[in-house]
């Protein structure tokens, strides 16, 4: 897999010594680059080919000259040897048995000196031979550059600049070949990676990874950076991206089983370097080596020798400055430490724990040692796993999700630590939520507001609900509250979410006070949250400005966070004259937070960067959401990094990059499906079908629009943003396949009837203009005038100017209908222009295409075909097919031997002539090609139109026209001209 290119260049060192050619191969490559296979992979060639394969390996342990070459030399081999220390008669031997075959020689990089001296003389015999050599074969030299003797390498190097010696590195495989080593894998009793006749058992087991081949591989090659050796071992261990690079997994025992070889490199080393090894792999990360030595119990002197042993075996490496080491790769370290005995891990964890507190090292680091220790530590262990988890919960809330599980398991459950127990328990929710673990943190919130009892809406006789037996302390009921709400919004649950937080917000006085409480911020934030997904702004708003009017004790990113969801629902209300300040104001508020800080508040990026967004700050908005998506790493922030690549996905549609709209919408899509949030992936699903129309074409649009289809019929109708956001994009979707009627329908039922009193205010204007394409492509002037009307009236309230340009654009569409082409072409230009400078080119170019036709009238074909041009041009560049289709289809209807599209039919009667105008233009394509003879079936497929759509057509041009059957329309238009 990913090695075609070395594959086809050792194919050609065996064609040559089929031709009685010999060569020298150097396969060189890091530990775990696949050397091995590949070395398989030739010897499997040779047999099919019926060379001869001999191997040789350097042992790891032994005594005696040429002990890389005895089980090459044979059982007699030493015996045939005039003398058995004589390097002529072994040079002689190996020359003999591998005459006309291939001799591999396998990790050379620790050959002893009598055999490091026969392989250069093989070396320097084969590379300088004359073409044709009594006795050819092929000398193949696996070595690891790093471990390798400086003779060796010169050799080598000075074989290959001559061109003596073929140089095949085996180096990182790309994702692609990754993916397919993940599927090769998975596939029950499929054949390892290192093919037929190596043993390989250990991988024939499918592995179940998290999420889909795509989003695993891209993962596990970054992880394993591209070594399929490394990839082996993540994939044993149970690959957890968020745990990584603290540890590869949780199959600890599959891991070892898998990690033989690298067990053999460690236990090939001197009892001071194993001793040091594992102390390495328990202080984790860089480490410098006195404290290695100390935690080994080494002396200063040993210790140092035995870490510079460490590195000559290339286990570890240098790593930054101040003479820190680190594992050549982490899960090299997390084999070392699976490989402790437990007495040496428990010693050695708490003596790691006392020399960090010593130095006050951050919690993370003493987390690290002191999760090992709490099941004999206890209590104490526990509090700094607690605080570790505080420290880590943004960066990587799995690791903090677990460290909590642990310090729960400690801690006891009665007596003061009933009320630190509750705040774990509620910090380990908020954990499990970031890392995508939804279901089971809403389990856990649910079993906490059960265990403390029911809290009524309303007060209690003692005027204060919920009083008595209550587990958690006000504060902390609050922040439950929360957290449920916030799971349940997350998994789409918005009813359920609503009314846990209305119950939560029970709990508040109101008015609200003048300085609110950090956990009462948290419930307000998160109840206006649930209001913006349910498509409720509207009721919020007071109390969200109520509670920004207050002071917050939980500091500038609460304060941030609240002002940018006030400013969002502004902005999605319609209310552009007061969101659009606040989303300047609350734009800088927020660039002025660390990442850090704004990690704790993770929806605001997100929620900037979609206000942004609609008000048509596009580079704004990228710059928010690709912030956002950055942190978002290692696990972190599932639900919200989907939310994220939804918002970039719809702006790189935008901007014309299609590839990158449809990998991210798939991205999102895979990320919400894991995550459980079904209204999340209808809209990435919707995003990528409608990518797809665009970039594949009509073919490929009834196929696209299916698949947003079958997504929502998932979501209920009016359900909320999620599910009105999905059912614009497929009626949309609908229009550019040819259905007019199917995406009139979709908006009528998705979007509450004609005037969409149910989609967002901020999008209305361009939906309402895409219902009157709708109604103009199938005939129906008078409905379209009547939505253009509504769709005018509320551009004008939002003031949007790419809003504006899709509401001229139809508007321009309608007057070409009614033959008004000066008018018409005035608004196209003006369509035309606010899309490029938007920044949207498949728009810019789709307009253009559309005032074609005007363009021909008022200015002449020529520029009507540059206009064309100029759009097909755009579209080619940004992959959109779509449009470079109907670019030339309009060319073709524009082109010399073409009838006019646009005035009286040439061949008609003077009163026919009179009629003919008042057709639209797809009423006057499709009564052409009826009057040339064609069917509706034949027209439908040469125009992408419906079977029904056509008939539609085809029915308005009898009645505007007076005639009632094709025979009539043929015998009023006269006879065709061909088009």
């Amino acid at each position: 897999m990913g090695r075609e290119a070395q594959s086809a260049r050792l194919s050609q060192v065996l064609d040559g010594l089929e031709r009685g050619r010999g060569a020298v191969v150097e396969m060189a490559g890091e530990p775990g680059a696949g050397k091995t296979q590949l070395a398989c992979w030739l010897a499997e060639q040779a047999g099919r080919r019926g060379l001869p394969v001999i191997w040789a390996r350097a042992p790891r342990s032994g005594e005696g000259p040429f002990l890389v070459f005895r089980d090459a030399a044979g059982r007699t081999g030493a015996a045939e040897a005039s003398d058995p220390a004589d390097p002529a008669a072994w040079y002689e031997l190996i020359r003999r048995r591998a005459a006309g075959g291939v001799l591999l020689v396998d990790e050379l990089h620790r050959a002893d000196p009598s055999s490091l001296e026969l392989a250069l003389r093989l070396v320097r015999s084969l590379s300088s031979s004359a073409p044709s050599s009594p006795s050819p074969f092929v000398l193949v030299l696996a070595h690891r550059p790093r471990q390798s003797p400086p003779a060796l390498l010169e050799a080598l190097d000075l074989g290959v600049r001559t061109a003596g010696i073929v140089r095949v590195e085996a180096g990182p495989l790309d994702v692609a070949a990754v993916a397919a080593l993940l599927d090769r894998w998975r596939r029950p009793g499929a054949v390892g990676a290192y093919g037929a006749g190596a043993p390989d058992a250990a991988m024939a087991p499918a592995y179940a990874l998290p999420g889909g081949t795509g989003a695993s591989a891209a993962v596990l090659h970054a992880a394993s950076k591209g070594l399929p050796g490394y990839l082996r071992l993540l994939v044993a261990a149970g690959f957890d991206a968020g745990l990584w690079p603290d540890r590869a997994g949780g199959d600890e025992d599959c891991l070892l089983r898998e990690a033989a070889p690298l067990l053999a490199e460690l236990g090939a080393l001197s009892g001071p370097a194993r001793a040091a090894a594992r102390a390495a792999a328990v202080l984790g990360g860089t480490f410098r080596p006195a404290d290695a030595a100390r935690i080994a119990g080494l002396g200063a002197r040993v210790g140092l020798a035995a870490c510079a042993e460490l590195v000559r075996a290339d286990l570890v490496r240098p790593a930054g400055h101040g003479q820190r080491l680190a594992f050549r790769h982490p899960v090299v370290g997390q084999v070392a430490h699976a490989d402790c005995e437990l007495p040496f891990l428990l010693d050695a964890h708490r003596r790691a724990l006392r020399m960090a507190a010593e130095r006050g090292a951050p919690a993370v680091e003493r987390a690290r040692h002191a999760e090992h220790l709490v099941h004999t530590d206890g209590a104490a262990a526990a509090r700094v796993l607690a605080e570790g988890a505080a420290e880590t919960v943004t960066r990587a809330p799995a690791i903090a999700a677990r460290w909590l599980r642990l310090a729960l398991d400690a801690l006891p459950a009665r007596g003061r630590e009933v009320e630190e127990r509750a705040a774990w328990e509620l910090a380990r929710c908020r954990a499990l939520i970031a890392s995508g673990h939804i279901r089971e943190a809403r389990a856990l919130a649910h079993d906490l507001l059960a265990e403390d009892g029911p809290r009524p809406a309303d007060p209690g006789p003692a005027g204060r609900p919920g009083d008595g037996g209550a587990r958690l302390p006000p504060r902390l009921l609050l922040r439950a509250y929360a957290v449920c709400a916030d799971a349940e919004r997350l998994l789409c649950r918005y009813e359920e979410a609503e009314a846990i937080a209305r119950t939560g917000m029970a709990l508040l006085p109101r008015p609200l006070p003048a300085v609110l409480s950090p956990e009462a911020t948290e419930l307000i934030y998160e109840y206006g949250l649930v209001h913006v997904l349910r498509g409720t702004h509207d009721r919020i708003r007071p109390l969200l400005r109520e509670a920004a009017r207050a002071r917050t004790e939980a500091g500038p990113s609460a304060s941030a966070a609240l002002g940018v969801l006030i400013a969002f629902c502004d902005v999605f209300c319609g209310d552009i004259a007061r969101g659009a300040p606040e989303v300047t104001r609350c734009a800088a508020l927020v660039d002025a937070l660390p990442d850090g800080v704004a990690g704790h508040t993770p929806d605001v990026l997100a929620l900037i960067g979609c206000a942004e967004l609609y008000l048509e700050r596009f580079p704004d908005a990228r710059r928010h959401l690709q912030r956002g998506l950055d942190a978002a790493t290692g696990g972190a922030q599932k639900p919200i990094r989907a939310h994220q690549l939804l918002g970039l996905t719809m702006i790189d549609q935008w901007a014309g990059r299609l590839d990158g709209a449809e990998r991210r919408a798939a991205e999102a899509e895979e990320l919400a499906r894991a995550v459980g949030a079904p209204d999340v992936v209808t809209l990435a699903t919707a995003m990528r079908a409608m990518t797809l129309v665009w970039a594949r074409g009509r073919r490929y649009a009834g196929e696209a629009v299916a698949l947003a289809a079958r997504a929502v019929d998932v979501a209920a109708l009016g359900r909320g943003w999620w599910a009105t956001s999905a059912i614009s994009l497929l009626a949309h979707a609908q229009l550019l396949g040819g259905d007019a009627t199917g995406c009139l329908r979709t908006l009528r039922d998705g979007g509450g009837g004609d005037g969409l009193p149910q989609v967002q205010p901020a999008f209305r204007p361009s939906l309402l203009a895409l219902m009157a394409t709708a109604a103009l492509a199938g005939g129906d002037a008078v409905g379209a005038e009547r939505l253009l009307a509504d769709a005018e009236a509320d551009a004008g309230r939002l003031g949007l100017p790419l809003q504006w340009a899709c509401v001229h654009r139809v508007g321009a569409q309608l007057r070409s209908a009614r033959g008004e082409h000066a008018g018409a072409l005035e608004l196209f230009e003006r369509a035309a222009e606010a899309f490029r400078g938007g920044g949207l080119p498949v728009q810019h170019a789709w307009t253009l295409i559309a005032a074609a036709p005007a363009t021909a009238v008022v200015r002449g074909p020529g520029a009507a075909l540059d206009f064309l041009a100029r759009a097909e041009s755009m579209a080619r560049s940004c992959g959109a097919a779509l449009a470079v289709e109907e670019a030339e289809r309009v060319r073709g209807r524009l082109s010399a031997d073409t009838r006019p599209a646009l005035g009286a039919h040439p061949s008609a009667s003077p009163r026919v002539a009179d009629l003919w105008s008042a057709l639209s233009e797809r009423e006057r394509e499709v009564a052409d090609l009826a009057a040339a003879g064609l069917r509706s079936r034949q027209i439908a497929a040469r125009l992408f139109l419906r079977h029904r759509t056509v008939d539609s057509h085809l029915g308005s041009a009898y009645r505007k026209l007076g005639v009632t059957s094709r025979t009539a329309l043929a015998r009023a238009l006269g006879p065709a001209v061909p088009g």
